[in-house]
């Protein structure tokens, strides 16, 4: 046998008896790194080039979603628009509407607050502890997010109102429960409160308990490692919550109008001006409240930050 016909042995025992290249199947290149990497980067081909997003199959949710999204801005578009006629400086000089805004400025951060102070340990509690009635607890927190503002207001007046023994308790003591900026707090937090509950519970749940409990092997006991652990990794969702339950606090108008119809708040104060000389009217404070709704929808992007594919 010669050298070479030794050496084309070797080689044909090396291959393995998986024939030549041009016997082989082409492989697929999404099985190779490469294709890996591609698959999981969101739509991006191959050298990372970007595909169509049409490619994906999102034409048609793009359109449907596109459809939602004008029915979002075509009345902001619209509103800004019939706000060029009108003299909002002279409107925001009205002493009424300046008291509206002082009044909603003094009291959502009030209840933002009572709502915090309360709502993140029921967060805390919800999301680590197993308890008899706890799904009871789940849909009373969800409650006052399903029911009408209005009827909410009703629910507070038969607790709170001044024929109550409570609210006549509060009365007699100089603190009247209705008609009064703590009324006004007492239903924006009715409100409001939930919306801090269920996003900060989202946030503990996405803390890893395996933490804590390392905290408590190191000798710190849990309302420590809770301020130490717990909170920080789940403050974004905490933050998130707290904007969100001011602006739904700012803008509440059903249960206030009910609990405390008196001193006017912004969303108040819109409908009394709406009823007394038309929309034009109410043009200046909707135009306050609206600045106040994207510095809100600023602060939620720069503190929560749009997710990102893995």
């Amino acid at each position: 046998m010669t050298p070479s016909s030794r050496e084309h042995e070797r080689a044909s025992a090396a291959d393995g008896g998986r024939g030549t290249a041009s016997d082989r199947e082409p492989e697929d290149p999404s099985n190779d790194d490469g294709g890996r990497r591609a698959a999981s980067s969101g739509g991006r081909g191959w050298f990372g080039v970007r595909r169509p997003w049409t490619a994906g199959g999102l034409a048609v949710p793009a359109l449907l979603g596109t459809v939602l999204l004008a029915y979002f801005v075509v009345p902001v578009a619209a509103f800004l628009f019939r706000s060029r006629r009108v003299d909002v400086v002279a409107g925001l000089a009205d002493p009424a509407v300046r008291d509206a805004i002082a009044t909603s400025l003094l009291t959502a951060p009030v209840s933002t607050a009572v709502a915090t102070v309360f709502g993140v340990p029921l967060a805390y509690v919800l999301s680590r502890a197993s308890f008899r009635g706890k799904r009871l607890v789940e849909a009373l927190v969800l409650l006052p997010l399903v029911v009408p503002p209005i009827v909410g207001g009703v629910m507070l007046l038969t607790v709170l109102g001044r024929y109550t023994p409570i609210g006549a308790a509060a009365a007699a003591v100089g603190l009247p429960l209705t008609g009064s900026v703590a009324g006004v707090v007492l239903a924006q937090t009715f409100v409001a409160a939930p919306f801090l509950v269920v996003t900060a519970r989202a946030g503990f749940d996405e803390v890893d308990p395996r933490l804590e409990e390392a905290s408590r092997t190191m000798g710190y006991g849990r309302l420590r490692t809770i301020r130490l652990v717990s909170l920080p990794l789940a403050r974004n969702a905490i933050a998130a919550g707290i904007v969100l339950t001011f602006v739904r606090g700012i803008g509440e108008f059903g249960a206030t109008m009910m609990v405390a119809y008196t001193p006017r708040t912004m969303p108040t104060r819109i409908r009394v001006a709406f009823i007394a000389r038309g929309i034009d009217a109410i043009v200046p404070i909707a135009l306050a409240l609206l600045a106040i709704a994207v510095i809100v929808v600023v602060a939620v992007q720069l503190l929560v930050g749009t997710p990102r594919r893995g």
